[in-house]
């Protein structure tokens, strides 16, 4: 898939030194370094249009996020959204575009990904509404396919987490599968998050809120990867079973 948008994209991108980051490679194991802190980094795989992390930055301050996308487009599409959402008004003509402290928009291919973060760098790892890939053939390009998850696990730190999202029921099989044979552990799976209402602190993605308007069932799952949430996990479930 291929997106056009209007002249100038890249130049616009460009000038956005202090939120975009196009050199993303030069950064593996630097993110705290260019945060400025050592705040957890959660990081969304596919972010799209960008209402999701941005709206999570604005949310929680002490946390830094990272969108992620391969397309030059959407980088700027999500750079407004950011601005909009942090209430940012910048000059066109201005040379570079003011910083969101805890947030970077970075584009690169998700294929690659274990290029651009360190062992343990990341907490969290967002996958939402990402392409089902539904043809069997394609399997591989799942963003939830062992040879991702993988990934993921290396870039993950103890307290690592994967928080999965999708309105595709095939992909959700297909994700809880994978998981499963890697021998990994889920918590809070649900195959209709918003049966009972959306809830107020719930952050919405554009896919998200069209699809949950029209009816559609939101599958959702966390998945345990940091040795110190996966203990914190079995001493809860012990505990659960013993009371």
């Amino acid at each position: 898939m291929r997106l056009r948008g209007r002249k100038g994209i890249r130049e616009d991108i460009e000038r956005q030194k202090e939120l975009v980051v196009l050199n993303a490679k030069d950064y593996k194991g630097k993110w705290a370094e260019l945060f400025g802190n050592n705040n957890p980094i959660h990081a969304e795989l596919g972010m799209g249009k960008g209402r999701f992390i941005s709206e999570m930055s604005k949310k929680y301050p002490d946390i830094n996020f990272i969108g992620v996308d391969m397309y030059d487009e959407l980088i700027r599409k999500a750079s407004e959204k950011a601005r909009n959402a942090h209430e940012i008004k910048t000059d066109e003509e201005a040379e570079s575009a003011p910083s969101i402290p805890n947030l970077k928009l970075m584009l690169f291919n998700i294929e690659h990904i274990e290029e651009a973060f360190a062992e343990g760098e990341l907490e969290r790892v967002y996958l939402n509404f990402s392409d089902p890939w539904p043809k069997k053939k394609h399997a591989r390009r799942r963003l939830t396919h062992p040879g991702f998850v993988e990934k993921y696990q290396q870039i993950l730190n103890a307290n690592g987490e994967i928080h999965l999202k999708t309105d595709s029921q095939s992909l959700f099989e297909f994700s809880l599968n994978s998981f499963a044979d890697m021998g990994l552990r889920m918590r809070n799976i649900s195959l209709n998050l918003h049966v009972e209402g959306i809830h107020p602190d719930h952050v919405m993605t554009e896919y998200e809120t069209k699809f949950a308007g029209q009816g559609m069932n939101i599958h959702r799952c966390e998945v345990v990867i940091g040795e110190n949430v996966l203990a914190s996990h079995l001493e809860q479930l012990n505990k659960a079973k013993s009371e």
